[in-house]
């Protein structure tokens, strides 16, 4: 028996309570993305659609949630819910609602990417391959970035991506292989090796969004959209460049990405409170009042696991498997309130973006999405993440 395994039970089942409880509070319907007062309200209406609609870059983590929970328990109600989200999933692709974004990433790996690995589902995996052209449409090829945000004609986004966008790479290296065509994983790595080159700065802290020039492909300027300055170090920046740097190694096999994602795994530990989990932003230390990010902690887990995954035994890879650990307990510890019935968050105190004071103190999907993912990891080591390839053959 896995010990670990033992331990992390309780923290477990407690996730799973509630994941149960908010599929009955919002059936086929999604949730915003992040509570207010504790509680996860209805996804507002937009786009044309109406309110718990499938939009915004958040609602594959819902998805992903009920695909890990039908893995721990084999239940057939996550799987069947799962399964009517891929179907959405798909007429979003289909009539290109809500698309013009680089999430599409976030949005097709862990919805249909994760259906077509675990079911085989044929329709998951159309709806991954469309998304995974149109986040082709995306690329601004003088640069060879894929735009963050907006029409590739909008004056204020063109050239802008941000450091998130690594987390999206996954679907490009996953369609490279279901139909053969280089192009997706060529583009891949041209675009991680623009941000391992600008986006990390020379003291290994990282900018949340960067510019390059549209017409020449001429790197610019760094900037934070989220952070709480241009020279600052946005928590949740820092954790998905250790996750998706580490995750683009084990990708592409590009030894410098694995540098990469220890230069953001060296800034971040060096930076962190007392209990492991950081403040909003990294210039912030311990004694300040600055709201705490747990979602930043929850993906610096998973990505310090995937880190540590990647390095031969050692000292090293020891140190980064201990650090996942240890941030995992202080969570499940600290930050995760008991199960407190319908539309309630699995992992308590984040922040979804602090600047326009929306979603401060509060639950958020992809904070409960990586949390059980970190769970799930360390609970079951051999189990593939649906962010990178399975060992077997998925053809």
């Amino acid at each position: 028996m896995n010990p670990t395994a033992t331990l992390l039970a309780p923290h477990l089942d407690q996730a799973l309570t509630q994941i149960r409880a908010n599929l009955d509070a919002f059936g086929d319907a999604f949730p915003d993305d992040c509570t207010v007062a504790g509680r996860y309200q209805l996804r507002p209406a937009g786009s044309g659609q109406p309110a718990g609609s499938n939009l915004g870059w958040t609602t594959g983590f819902r998805t992903g949630l009920l695909w890990l929970a039908h893995e721990h328990t084999g239940e057939a109600m996550f799987k069947a819910a799962a399964g009517r989200d891929v179907a959405s999933f798909a007429r979003r692709i289909a009539g290109a609602i809500d698309t013009e974004t680089h999430d599409l990433g976030f949005l097709y790996v862990p919805s249909c990417v994760a259906a077509w690995r675990l079911t085989g589902d044929q329709r998951g995996r159309a709806a991954a391959l469309a998304a995974a052209q149109a986040l082709m449409g995306r690329i601004i090829e003088p640069a060879g970035i894929v735009q963050a945000w907006g029409d590739l004609d909008d004056p204020t986004q063109q050239g802008r991506t941000i450091i998130d966008s690594l987390m999206n790479m996954p679907l490009f290296y996953w369609a490279g292989r279901q139909t053969g065509d280089p192009t997706y994983v060529r583009a891949a790595v041209r675009h991680v090796t623009q941000l391992r080159d600008h986006i990390i700065r020379d003291d290994d802290s990282t900018f949340h969004t960067f510019w390059w020039d549209p017409v020449s492909g001429a790197p610019l300027r760094g900037s934070t959209q989220q952070g709480h300055s241009d020279s600052s170090c946005w928590a949740r920046g820092q954790a998905w460049g250790i996750y998706g740097f580490a995750l683009n190694y084990r990708l592409s096999g590009d030894p410098t990405f694995l540098a990469a994602a220890q230069r953001c795994a060296r800034y971040y530990l060096d930076h962190l409170p007392v209990d492991l989990v950081p403040y909003w932003d990294m210039v912030f230390t311990d004694g300040s009042a600055e709201p705490r990010d747990s979602s930043a902690a929850a993906i610096a887990a998973c990505g310090l696991i995937e880190l540590a995954s990647n390095l031969p035994p050692g000292p090293e890879r020891e140190r980064y498997q201990g650090w996942a650990v240890a941030t995992v307990d202080s969570l499940a510890l600290g930050y995760t309130p008991p199960p407190a019935g319908l539309a309630s968050g699995l992992l308590a105190h984040g922040v979804y973006d602090m600047p326009k004071h929306v979603g401060v103190d509060e639950a958020n999907l992809w904070g409960d999405y990586y949390y059980f993912e970190a769970l799930t990891r360390l609970a079951r080591p051999g189990w593939t993440p649906y962010w990178r390839q399975p060992v077997r053959s998925e053809s």
